[in-house]
């Protein structure tokens, strides 16, 4: 029979409650796998695919050990686990041992050569940004996230190429509220922090002192201010930084209100912003004719739910209490104008961050300089 493989982050929450719990779900550390070889290995014409993890792994871009290799691994594969899904497997080409309770790893030859390194240097910012595998309503794909932070990230490598690197998107993140509507993963706080440490430890060690952690994802977003502070407090000579979400700054923000259709609760979470993005640049995985609004949340002076989260208040209610369908705003109204327009709004926002980190770190060093004598 024919090969059948099955792209988890294409198909929406509701879709991969429907996949059967007995189906593999692999995660491949890396890409230029042969998926028949994989197929055959698991003597089985139907698999379901994972996004890759970028790095990390031996032979990657950076190897962070197999003990923190084994951690990220039983964090991103706790999701599928506490869904049901009873066959979990790791496909690589290393050495590591990553047999774990619940999950098996397969060792299957590359059939494409490596990828290439990073190009580490201290005249460049190096972007990691991460975005998430996690619900988007009944309308969007698992994948949301990662596709809108890669093309914000591609968008300001090709535009400022001699004043900033990337690393590959890193697609798995944290959401605290993963068990309340299915298919949604989490690597875990700690071990996200861990792992974003020791790359930063890597690349410091390899001679770079600027970071910009960047994210699609909101549930991201406190742990990487840790990994900023932490970092900063390591490395005491880079300059390592981060910001909430994207277009969501002094320069985005206001094109953001100027455009948008919806009210206040129409953009926090597969909404009006990132539907429209979607519909830029992924129009193929997104299913209009499944959009439910809904934005009447619980919202008070000092906690509510937008893009931009508004109030001094700091909190983690179960989402359940505001969404049925797992959408935070207004998807129907989104359009393709507003998805170009916001992304280049992004993407001159994000340059403008790059090149203060440049400010930022080139007059510390001239201080230090100068205080040194």
């Amino acid at each position: 029979m024919a090969l059948t493989v099955i792209h988890y982050e294409d198909l929406t929450w509701t879709e991969v409650a429907e996949l059967p719990r007995d189906l593999p779900i692999v995660l491949p550390l890396g890409t230029g796998y042969d998926l028949q070889a994989v197929a055959d290995a698991l003597a089985t014409d139907t698999f379901c695919i994972l996004p890759p993890l970028p790095y990390g792994w031996q032979g990657s871009l950076i190897d962070v050990g197999e003990a923190l290799l084994q951690r990220v691994i039983a964090g991103i594969l706790s999701a599928p686990h506490d869904d049901g899904f009873t066959r979990l497997i790791v496909i690589h080409d290393g050495n590591e041992d990553l047999n774990m309770l619940g999950v098996h790893h397969l060792r299957v030859p590359r059939s494409s050569p490596p990828e290439p390194q990073l190009q580490v240097s201290p005249e460049r910012v190096i972007l990691i940004s991460t975005g998430h595998v996690e619900q988007h309503g009944y309308h969007l794909p698992m994948n949301t996230d990662n596709v809108i932070i890669q093309a914000i990230t591609e968008g300001i490598v090709k535009i400022i190429p001699d004043e900033a690197e990337m690393l590959p998107i890193l697609p798995y993140g944290v959401s605290t509220h993963r068990s309340e509507f299915f298919g949604t993963f989490n690597m875990g706080g700690r071990v996200y922090e861990d792992f974003m440490l020791a790359i930063i430890k890597n690349l410091v060690a390899r001679g770079a002192d600027r970071f910009y952690l960047m994210s699609g994802h909101g549930g991201n977003c406190s742990f990487l201010v840790n990994i900023a502070k932490y970092a900063g407090e390591r490395h005491v000579g880079i300059f390592a930084a981060t910001t909430w979400l994207h277009t969501s700054g002094r320069i985005a923000v206001p094109i953001v209100q100027q455009y948008r259709q919806s009210k206040r609760g129409g953009m926090g979470h597969a909404g009006e912003l990132e539907t429209a993005y979607m519909l830029l640049l992924r129009p193929d995985l997104c299913h209009m004719e499944r959009v439910v609004d809904e934005i009447e949340f619980i919202s008070t002076d000092d906690y509510y739910m937008d893009w931009v989260e508004g109030g001094s208040l700091v909190a983690n209610p179960p989402w359940s209490d505001d969404t049925a369908t797992g959408s935070y705003g207004a998807g129907s109204v989104a359009t393709v104008e507003n998805g170009r327009r916001w992304l280049d709004v992004a993407i001159e926002e994000k340059i403008a961050h790059v090149r203060e980190i440049h400010v930022q770190q080139n007059a510390r060093f001239a201080k230090r300089r100068q205080r040194l004598g």
